[in-house]
């Protein structure tokens, strides 16, 4: 190699960043070995060639990635290191998920500040019900406004605990009947991701205690270790003054929720369309001429044919209690209220596209 495309080590370093004993530490490793070594003086050369590869080398290093990694990285293609780039950020994600969850329950107990005892669930109960609700939030990265709607509200009264959701698309809130009469009127937005790892815990207890601590909630659970989640400080939106403010109802259908599911299912396009009619529901496609489906119903009212996203009206459907959907609606641009036709203790608003239209 011509010596005028090599550079001493102090050249290089600058070059790409990496410090002179980073590149001895490195070659040394088998990552980036110089081009060329004195056999005299023992100097270290590298070519301009592998500039490139010590710039990546060192920004994957900034991100904390260890060498065997940084290894299978630089010696795959564009898609497989895009791979393993991913696979490495998700794990970093998740490792400082995890540390902010311990750093609450730390936080949750300094002091230890006496918890407010809220109700006491059935464990199989609860957890039901959270899945169910859980559907509703929103899993948007990096949007703090939304922050609030990526987490479930609890609510706990004279008689009840309420669990709700919203993602702007679609709300879901469900009242759960507690073992033990609430013992305090409380309200709370919980991280949702956090309510979604202790729900395996929860379902395998008989009995949940939920208790209330400062920027947190507890799961205390006899047979379990107890489970704590953070709050999100966002505000929740005003859901009940949205139930309140629901126009009047012109058209209901009753339908076999599995059969409404099937579908859905089998429609090809993002949208689908529900046409309510004469004793029926027709399920098709928003977006081509693919044939719908009919399906028996108890229908009343207006004759209607309103649009949904699919990824919106599909998990408002399957979270639905019991064999049959009741659905509510009240023109083709207002929300769809969706409930089980024998159990109202859950409910779902479903809201509409226009035809042509993404939500």
């Amino acid at each position: 190699m011509p010596n005028d495309e090599l550079m001493p080590i102090g050249a290089f370093a600058q070059r790409s960043g990496l410090t002179s004993s980073a590149l001895r530490f490195y070659a040394d490793s088998g990552l980036l070995p110089p081009a060329e070594v004195d056999p005299v003086s023992g100097y270290r050369y590298y070519s301009t060639a592998q500039v490139a590869r010590g710039t990546t080398l060192r920004r994957l290093r900034e991100l904390g990635m260890p060498l065997a990694a940084v290894e299978a990285v630089l010696g795959a293609g564009a898609d497989e290191a895009t791979r393993l780039l991913d696979e490495h950020v998700a794990k970093v994600v998740g490792e400082a998920a995890a540390v902010q969850q311990r750093a609450a329950v730390i936080k949750s107990t300094l002091g230890n500040p006496p918890g407010l005892p809220l109700a006491a669930v059935k464990g199989p109960v609860l957890a039901a019900a959270v899945e169910q609700v859980l559907t509703a939030t929103a899993h948007q990265r990096g949007m703090p406004a939304l922050a609030g709607l990526a987490g479930l509200r609890i609510e706990t009264s004279d008689e009840a605990v309420t669990l709700t959701a919203t993602d702007r698309y679609r709300l879901s809130t469900r009242t759960v009947v507690p073992a033990e009469a609430p013992r305090q009127t409380w309200a709370g937005t919980v991280h949702g991701d956090e309510l979604r790892t202790a729900l395996a815990e929860i379902r395998r207890s008989a009995l949940v205690r939920l208790e209330a601590a400062t920027n947190g909630i507890w799961f205390r659970m006899a047979d379990q270790e107890d489970r704590h989640c953070r709050l999100l400080p966002e505000e929740f939106p005003d859901y009940r003054l949205m139930l309140e403010s629901l126009g009047d109802v012109t058209t209901r259908a009753t339908v076999a929720k599995d059969l409404l599911l099937r579908a859905l299912e089998e429609q090809p396009g993002a949208r689908v369309a529900l046409h309510v009619a004469d004793h029926a529901v027709t399920v098709a496609s928003a977006d081509d001429e693919h044939p719908g489906t009919t399906l028996p119903a108890t229908a009343t009212g207006e004759p209607l044919q309103i649009c949904f996203e699919l990824t919106t009206l599909h998990p408002a459907v399957s979270t639905a209690i019991g064999p049959d959907v009741l659905l509510d609606l009240r023109g083709r641009d207002q929300p769809v209220t969706i409930r089980s036709a024998d159990r109202g203790d859950l409910t779902t608003l479903a809201m509409p596209v226009k035809p042509g239209r993404s939500a």
